[in-house]
This record gives structure tokens, sequence and C-alpha cells, in this order.
């Protein structure tokens, strides 16, 4: 199937595509437990670890940006931290599965070394695999300074690389794609050298890639955002999705799938994230509907019913 891009579309033009689409429904608020005052948000969609569907959960205090990963367990509607799970301290926490293998990824931050950013920090992307939650052991980093790396098995066995560059070479955040034959290859000079996606954003606006499916012709469906600040400085993240072809690194135009007001009413960390929707994981359900998880203006987690985005695209061959 060969894929058409044209020039890249502003977060205004491809909210006004959304509106005249289908719109999202049945939203519903995901409640976790036993954390105390700490806020569990930026999640995963619910995977299998064992006989327990797991999600993995970013928590922390409103006023802190200090985060540990955390695995939860739904327990009598509610979800709860997997008993004997690992914690991480880290952010925003994905998933993959490679060649039988489950990988976590999460971010780390740390203080920064300017001393007139003492204040601000530094982050990385830290890796870890195992055949399950509990034997999930370190095994790679990305750049300093990079988020939103993801990682996907591809039809050949081989894995797909996303990347978020951003500086010299991305701007506000411009996403890569690179292929390695085995996770022995995943090097922060592997990840920092993947080309650019062409034309996926305006120099005043940015995203990355937060999960990817593969589809039975070899296309990657990418769950990602794309963001901007208004002119009061406050953040809007959509939550979107494009298709790839890995082996052309052709790619389908971006459709925002979501915003903030499709979704229930609730808290934000700060005024300014308050139109945040940041993009968890999509189960496809083969109804031709797919469940959308997500966090919510960095407070809270929420779900929603929507048509599924990939479906036309995996109907046709390479």
């Amino acid at each position: 199937m060969r894929l058409k891009k044209g020039v890249a579309k502003t977060c205004t033009e491809l909210l006004r595509e959304f509106q005249h689409r289908e719109q999202p429904y049945i939203a519903e608020k995901i409640v976790f437990k036993s954390l105390g005052n700490m806020d569990v948000y930026n999640i995963t969609a619910p995977f299998k670890d064992g006989n327990d569907t797991v999600i993995a959960g970013r928590a922390e205090l409103r006023n802190d940006e200090h985060s540990q990963i955390y695995f939860f367990i739904n327990k009598d509607g509610f979800w709860v931290p997997k008993p004997g799970a690992p914690v991480f301290e880290l952010q925003d926490p994905f998933i993959a599965r490679i060649n039988g293998l489950l990988v976590l990824g999460g971010v780390e931050i740390s203080p920064h070394p300017h001393p007139d950013a003492k204040h601000k920090f530094i982050w990385k992307t830290i890796f870890y695999k195992g055949k399950n939650i509990a034997s999930l052991k370190k095994f790679a980093e990305g750049p300093v300074g990079m988020k939103d790396i993801r990682l996907t098995e591809l039809k050949d066995g081989s894995v797909g690389v996303l990347t978020r560059h951003q500086g010299h070479k991305g701007g506000l955040g411009k996403i890569g794609f690179t292929k390695i034959r085995t996770l022995d290859e995943l090097t922060p000079e592997v990840i920092d050298s993947a080309p650019l996606l062409a034309k996926q954003f305006t120099d005043e606006e940015w995203g990355g890639a937060n999960e990817a499916h593969l589809f039975p012709n070899g296309l990657l469906g990418i769950l990602g955002h794309i963001a901007h600040f208004d002119h009061e400085g406050n953040r809007h993240y959509y939550p979107m999705v494009f298709v790839l072809n890995p082996d052309t690194l052709e790619i389908s135009d971006i459709s925002i799938i979501a915003t903030r007001s499709n979704f229930l009413k609730g808290p934000s960390k700060r005024p300014d994230l308050n139109d945040v929707v940041f993009s968890g994981g999509l189960i496809r359900e083969g109804n031709g509907t797919a469940t959308f998880f997500a966090g919510t203006s960095d407070a809270e987690a929420q779900k929603i019913t929507m048509k599924d985005p990939f479906r036309v695209y995996e109907q046709n061959d390479l």
C-alpha cells in the first residue's frame, strides 16, 4: 500500500478535520488506589503478565516531578499496585513485546549539571527487558535529552526504533525512525542517528510517538501526540495517529483522534496543562472500534472508545 503525505499540517488544521469526523465516546476515568495522595497518569494500555492484566503508570505528588513507575492490577473495579512487582524511579512508562520478551521503558530525570540551571532537569530514556515484570533488567539507554523513544518488532523479526529529536536536528521535536537487527544493537549513537520522517510538524509545533502497532501487511500504525504552545505559554497536547512504511519511510498524514473535551472533566497538575492528553496505548478490539488509554492534564488517567483509526491501513498489501 502506497502512503501519501502532503505538507505538514498545524494543530489548528488537524483539529478542524477532526471535528468533521466521528467523535470518540464513553469516556471513563481509571481509578487507582493504595498510593495515598499520589496522582497516576500517563499510563500504558493494559497488558498481560502471566495470569494478570496489568497497567503501568506514572505516579507522583501533584506538586512534584519526581515520579515512580508502578504496575497495577484490577481489584474490585480499582487499580492497585501489583504485589511484589518492582517499582522504577522513572516517568512515562511504555511497553513492547519483542522476540518473546517484555520491554519496558521510561524517562529518568536528574539535576542539571550547569550551576545556573540548578532547578532544572536533564533526562534520558532507560530500557529494561525480561520474560515478565519480575525479571526486568536494564539493557540500554537513550541519548541525554531525548524522550519518546519507542521500540517495535517488525515483520522480519528485526526491531524498529522510533525517536524524537530536538535542537539542531529536530527543532522543538520531530520523529525519526531506524531499524536494528536485535535489541543488543540499541545504543545512544544508533538512536541519535535515526533519519527524520519528512513533513510531519511545522517548526512552531512538535510531536512524538507513544506506541507502535504492527499490521499483517508490514506497515506500522503509530499512536503519538502533536503539541504546541499558545500565546500565553499554555501547552496543548493532542493524541494523533499516522502510518509508517518501515522499509521506505513513507508516512500517511497525521490525524488527531481525540481532544481533552472528549474526556471527563478533572484536575490539572498546573493551569498551563489543562488541555493536555498524553497518549498511552490503544487496544484494537477487532470489531471496528478501539479503546484508547491516556493521561489527562498530567493528573489523571482515562480511557475512551473510538472508531479504530488503523483499520483501513491494514487491509492492503505493501
